[in-house]
């Protein structure tokens, strides 16, 4: 069998597992882009020692057990605290200002793996003094990773780059203040995430919260396709008071979505959108 054939069935496997993952879970991966969507796969079949993915895919449909592993494959969990420190110092001085105007705040962050970028706002807004105003929304499809994030344990080694990161945001602290180490963890307060909502929700499926003055949904676009980017930006612009705020990914752009109207250019750099106030 030549390579081009071979690779047919492939995608005819990849879309008939992620058809029954949608059928028989509620998790709706369809949509996602698909040459990510197959290399994960094809990791996850080679580290399982599966033959093909039709074989993977019964086991998936037979063992419960198998979804939360194909979950943290499907689900990217790679992230860090003040990651891209220049959009946390935008945030700090040029979006915190309006945000001050208000007398109380919700912000969602949407995707929000293990953790990191919630922990990175929760820590800003409480060196800004607008976290007792503040109410967070944390949100993500996958049940272990909003585990993780709910706990706020990391490893001790992430914490150097995480503290570099917190100084070249603009950070009026140190970061230590806001974690006790114990052996090779550390552990963040539990004052950072008693004003937070832990969510299992969906960007795919699942409708827009409401009222919201940011929202933070980083690198998270680039793994859907046009469609579904389509689809995330509309809730966004929903979720979004007028006025308010949107950030994403370094590599990511409303410009060719069907609801970029809905938003201006507000720190061009740093993908920084307003909602329109019409």
């Amino acid at each position: 069998m030549d390579a081009a054939v071979s690779e047919s069935i492939e995608d005819i496997e990849i879309r008939l597992l992620l058809d029954a993952v949608y059928h028989h879970y509620h998790y709706d991966f369809r949509h996602y882009a698909q040459a990510s969507i197959k290399r994960r796969l094809l990791q996850a079949r080679a580290q399982w020692g599966y033959d093909s993915i039709s074989e993977m895919q019964a086991a998936v449909l037979r063992d419960e057990t198998m979804l939360p592993r194909l979950l943290n494959y499907l689900t990217v969990q790679v992230s860090e605290m003040f990651r891209d420190p220049s959009y946390f110092r935008a945030l700090r001085e040029k979006v915190v200002p309006h945000l001050r105007t208000y007398p109380s705040l919700k912000v969602w962050v949407a995707g929000c793996s293990h953790g990191e970028e919630l922990y990175s706002l929760a820590i800003l807004f409480e060196e800004e003094g607008l976290a007792d105003r503040t109410i967070f929304y944390a949100t993500d499809i996958n049940p272990s990773a909003l585990r993780a994030a709910q706990a706020g344990i990391y490893s001790l080694d992430r914490i150097r780059l995480f503290t570099e990161n917190h100084r070249l945001s603009g950070g009026h602290s140190s970061l230590s203040n806001y974690y006790t180490a114990h052996y090779d963890r550390a552990v963040f307060e539990k004052s950072l995430r008693e004003r937070t909502v832990f969510s299992d929700h969906s960007l795919v499926t699942d409708a827009a919260f409401g009222e919201m003055h940011l929202v933070s949904c980083r690198n998270v676009l680039i793994y859907f396709n046009r469609e579904l980017q389509d689809r995330a930006v509309g809730l966004f612009g929903e979720s979004l008071v007028r006025g308010g705020f949107l950030g994403i990914g370094s590599k990511e752009s409303l410009r060719f979505s069907s609801h970029a109207d809905l938003f201006s250019e507000f720190v061009r750099e740093e993908r920084i959108y307003r909602r329109n106030a019409q």
